[in-house]
């Protein structure tokens, strides 16, 4: 449960630390918006935390009518180094093989009306929203065993789909710059994981290596250790599951 809280920790800090931040200039914003601007591109601030430096991501909002709006977020989706075994018996030797991934979401807003009293894409906002994230990862491990000894490869290939409903709220300043938060989005996540060794290893050494594997994807992927227990992966194969997953994104942007 630890790892499983500490994506939402930052994500509590983070939110206390932009509110306190841009409430002062809050103040300076303009209640009407001087010109009829449809269309917002942004920077996704949240994926480079969560998930390392080598994820990015830019999004684009697009108004329809006063209250409504959709956008499309598109970019690279990595997980950097997942496993450090360091054992007698089994060694990462390349650790920095970087994963190769892509991120798409979509959304459809609406911003309520009687709780706002800006036109979208300024206030509290609704919808439901379509993600989907995929990666795959090549591991090269150096193994000493009764079974084997060299050098063998390990691919790990992981995608996961999420269709569900978010609450946000999005700030516009200077009627160009856009602060957008999604603050709460349940939905349910469709999971797949499939794994490859280059060579046969005993049971109690594949269990080692997936079972790190396994660790890692629970403390980073929001609702990963609540759908796929330890020991679920312990052989080589493809495994389907799907579970209750979540949503939090901070994003800034520009209008035009």
């Amino acid at each position: 449960m630890k790892t499983f809280y500490l994506p939402t920790i930052r994500l509590v800090v983070l939110f206390i630390t932009i509110l306190l931040t841009v409430n002062p200039a809050f103040s300076q914003d303009s209640t009407t918006v001087s010109k009829n601007r449809k269309n917002g591109i942004k920077i996704n601030l949240t994926n480079p935390m969560f998930f390392g430096s080598n994820n990015y991501i830019l999004g684009y909002e697009r108004t329809v009518g006063k209250h409504q709006s959709f956008s499309l977020n598109v970019g690279t989706f990595s997980l950097g180094q997942l496993i450090n075994i360091n054992t007698d018996s089994i060694e990462e030797i390349d650790k920095n093989v970087k994963s190769r991934g892509l991120s798409f979401s979509c959304d459809y807003r609406f911003y309520l009306a009687k709780e706002n009293k800006y036109n979208s894409p300024h206030g509290i906002y609704i919808g439901p929203y379509f993600a989907s994230n995929s990666f795959t990862r090549n591991l090269t491990l150096q193994a000493n065993t009764a079974a084997f000894t060299g050098q063998l490869d390990a691919d790990l290939l992981f995608r996961v789909t999420t269709l569900g409903f978010q609450l946000g709220y999005q700030f516009v300043f200077w009627d160009r710059v856009t602060l957008d938060m999604v603050l709460f989005g349940p939905g349910i996540s469709h999971y797949r994981l499939k794994t490859e060794l280059s060579t046969s290893l005993d049971a109690d050494q594949e269990q080692e290596i997936f079972q790190k594997i396994n660790d890692k994807l629970g403390e980073i992927i929001p609702g990963y250790d609540r759908v796929i227990e330890p020991g679920t992966f312990e052989e080589t194969g493809t495994k389907n599951t799907t579970g209750f997953g979540y949503r939090y994104i901070v994003m800034v942007g520009f209008r035009f």
